[in-house]
């Protein structure tokens, strides 16, 4: 069985109910085994792994459908890792 992790530290702070959200998000989508760790979530194929560009953008949906898509960013990390990082916004004058 094989996984892939999704680095959620920076996405918690929105609220649990958001994460159980993604959760259940993914697990409709994916038909793999989805659980949540403290700071990840992580998607366990039975065969294959899930694509990592398939997680990337069930991720990007999730995020656009949560209107948090200005806020956030999807990232990939080390081998079958991706991460959700903020993104770093300018103050205009």
């Amino acid at each position: 069985m094989s996984e892939t992790r999704i680095d959620i530290s920076e996405l918690k702070r929105e609220g649990s109910d958001l994460i159980k959200e993604l959760t259940e998000f993914l697990k409709e989508r994916t038909k793999a085994e989805v659980e949540t760790a403290t700071d990840e979530i992580i998607v366990k194929g039975e065969r294959k792994t899930v694509p990592k560009n398939y997680l990337r953008v069930l991720l990007r949906k999730f995020l656009y459908k949560n209107e948090l898509k200005n806020y956030f960013r999807v990232i990939g990390g080390k081998e079958n890792t991706l991460t959700v990082k903020e993104k770093k916004i300018s103050e205009e004058e």
